[in-house]
């Protein structure tokens, strides 16, 4: 239902500034023409005018979990703010363009080029530039010559509020469990305005995928959990409700759920097509229509999608769960059940399915039980859960870059070397979203300031614009993060593989190196290639993805074997040999295993192929496991086995190791597909 962004294959060296950044000519405070009013800031979240309620945490009455932004209506532009727009006077302009720079690039799903950044924001083109150069240098973008692509180290913003949130930590693996029994997609969703964002997947890997991605805004009258949510809105939240659906009748302000711009009764299926061209008496209560044949009703006047919301909220309520029958789409039905914490809503638990293989009926019958029994766990889970300060699982620190509490320097630093091209204001605002984690839900405004190294000035007038803009809500002088950050990046880097995590880098070490690279991970007791850069020399390695080769005559397939405990290691008991060279005696492949562990890198000559020289190096996981290996393959004539040690070797640490930082990020709050 979604489509992945794909790196390319080029990228820039994090050590050095962005090449593909232009000099620009806009001055710091944006004075320039252009306006950031226009596409740039249309959210396709529709702002709020009131902040919703709080929602109880587990770990105590009134710690909130996750709290629905308070947006004021209006944006800024980029010559200054347009009357009426509500923008707080201490508001960082850069801060605003940067994050309607990213906002862009998400709805493009992950990339864009400037040109179309130009356009669709409205920023003037030199803006643009300065904007993806700074955003290039703190990682989160990768400039390939006229384009900009996310990078997987945004997440960190995401990760950041799901680790204050605490929900996928704490759910997920019930949510998981839950997925496994019923064979069928299980999300967990929070509340976000008058919409819902999910922030866990449990999917089952069927040709005809049913999930949506974490960080994914769906309209809540279009969705299973969105009715409980509701049923927990004041009055002031339903006329949001109404002025929104008023608004956008269409639904185009959420780009993740197909648009409607009609009845379901115009298609040839939904649960309202029964409906189409049905005749009705002369007392019809209104229902025919003006001018048209006696009793027919027209689609155009017929019932469109979540137009009873207000009665599936009534009926949640007191059922105390709720259905989607094919309101997102024709085929899709879906089952949710509240879990909550101090008597208030913390998130919703959603099974999903097709109606190929169930029913809105049939799920209600056959899951709804199951489901129950789960929701059970997972409240016991909340209210067993003690707020003790935990690891950071946010990931924050980046190549090249410090922790927060040393942006302050690095920020000047790069300011220093970059010069115009960095926006430091918008370095420090998105930083700010950092400093929230995993034990750290709320701070206040010292703690933030603290925690990024800024002055408190500085730190005060990133979290003013940041409220301003929905990411961040505040009560009693304490800050927490909300949902819509998510919104920055999450949904089309959460489908992100390690091949495609790993494709920039790998670029960039065969540019360096001019030779061939790969990523090739352990299947049974073979190697298989799932990621490759080939150089354009006459005579060079020739192996493509999805190739298969034997584990034990490879050096990607030695480092990977290394890792296994005694016991595992996938080895026949008899080991062919491919050339005259290939280590055939167990003991002795097992003594190679051993020297390979202990010095971290494989070096393997001649045993797979005659004249074939390859030295690998292991990718490791968040927990340390080797998942993967890199390689760097040549013909034995071009170098030695010592210069591959001595010259080769240490960027193929460097490049594993930018891989590896990358891996941790992107799979702090889900499992990263290998291939």
């Amino acid at each position: 239902m979604s489509s992945n962004a794909t790196p390319s294959n080029t990228t820039p060296s994090r050590a050095k500034p962005p090449t593909a950044a232009r000099p620009g000519t806009t001055p710091p405070n944006g004075s320039a023409a252009g306006a950031a009013g226009g596409p740039a800031d249309a959210s396709p979240d529709v702002p709020e005018s009131t902040p919703a309620p709080v929602i109880p945490s587990a770990s105590g009455p009134g710690a909130p979990l996750g709290v629905p932004a308070n947006v004021p209506a209006g944006v800024p532009g980029e010559a200054g703010v347009p009357a009426g727009a509500g923008v707080p006077a201490e508001a960082v302009t850069p801060l605003i363009r940067g994050i309607a720079v990213l906002r862009r690039l998400t709805a493009a799903d992950g990339s864009s080029s400037l040109s179309g950044l130009e356009r669709a924001t409205g920023l003037a083109r030199s803006t643009v530039d300065r904007i993806t150069a700074t955003l290039a240098r703190m990682g989160y973008v990768r400039l390939d010559g006229r384009d900009a692509v996310l990078t997987p180290r945004l997440m960190e913003l995401g990760n950041a509020y799901l680790a204050a949130l605490r929900l996928p930590r704490l759910l997920g693996a019930l949510a998981d469990a839950l997925a496994d029994e019923l064979d069928e997609s299980v999300s967990l969703a929070v509340g976000d305005r008058d919409g819902v964002r999910f922030i866990h997947q449990a999917t089952r890997r069927r040709a005809m995928s049913l999930s949506f991605r974490i960080g994914d805004r769906l309209p809540a009258e279009r969705t299973a959990p969105g009715p409980l949510f509701a049923s927990e809105w004041n009055e002031e939240e339903w006329t949001h409700w109404r002025r929104r659906r008023a608004a956008d009748p269409e639904d185009r302000g959420f780009p993740a759920v197909p648009a409607r711009s009609r009845p379901y009764a115009e298609e040839s299926d939904g649960p309202y097509a029964e409906e189409a061209g049905r005749s009705y008496p002369a007392d019809d209560g209104g229902r025919r229509a003006e001018g048209g044949a006696s009793g027919t009703v027209p689609p155009s006047q017929l019932p469109t999608v979540g137009d009873d919301f207000e009665e599936r909220v009534a009926e949640a309520g007191r059922l105390g769960w709720a259905s989607d029958d094919q309101l997102i789409e024709p085929g899709l039905v879906a089952i949710s059940m509240p879990v909550r914490a101090g008597g208030r809503i913390a998130c919703v638990v959603n099974v999903v399915s097709h109606t190929s293989r169930h029913s809105a009926a049939d799920l209600r019958e056959t899951l709804l039980p199951r489901l129950r029994t789960a929701v059970a766990a997972m409240e016991r889970e909340l209210t067993a859960e003690r707020a003790t300060p935990l690891p950071d699982h946010a990931g924050r620190a980046a190549p090249g870059r410090p922790a927060p509490s040393g942006l302050a320097d690095w920020t000047s630093a790069s300011k220093h070397e970059l010069g115009r091209e960095f926006v430091e204001s918008l370095a420090r605002g998105l930083t700010v979203i950092t400093a929230f984690g995993e034990g750290r839900a709320e701070l206040t405004l010292t703690a933030v300031a603290q925690a990024t190294g800024l002055a408190r000035a500085t730190a005060r007038r990133a979290l003013i614009t940041l409220e301003h803009l929905g990411y961040v809500t505040t009560r009693d002088r304490v800050f927490r993060l909300t949902p819509r950050v998510l919104g920055l990046g999450y949904p089309p880097l959460s489908r992100t593989t390690l091949p495609e995590i790993a494709a920039p880098h790998l670029t960039e070490l065969s540019q360096r190196l001019h030779d061939s690279v790969s990523l090739a991970v352990l299947t049974g007791d073979e190697i298989q290639y799932t990621g490759r850069v080939s150089t354009s020399r006459v005579m060079s390695v020739n192996i493509t993805v999805g190739t298969r080769l034997p584990a034990y005559a490879t050096a990607l397939g030695r480092v990977i074997l290394a890792d296994l405990p005694e016991g595992q290691v996938p080895l026949s008991p008899e080991l062919n040999p491919l050339t005259p060279r290939t280590i055939t005696d167990p003991e002795h492949l097992r003594a190679e295993l051993d020297r390979v562990r202990k010095a971290g890198y494989a070096l393997v000559e001649g045993e797979l192929e005659q004249g074939l020289r390859s030295i690998a190096v292991p990718v490791r996981d968040r927990g340390g496991r080797v998942v993967a290996a890199v390689n760097v393959a040549m013909h034995s004539t071009r170098r030695t086995a010592e210069s591959c040690v001595r010259d080769v070797l240490p960027d193929l640490h460097a490049t594993a190791t930018r891989i590896e930082e990358d891996l941790r990020i992107a799979g702090c709050f889900r499992q990263v597909p290998l291939n």
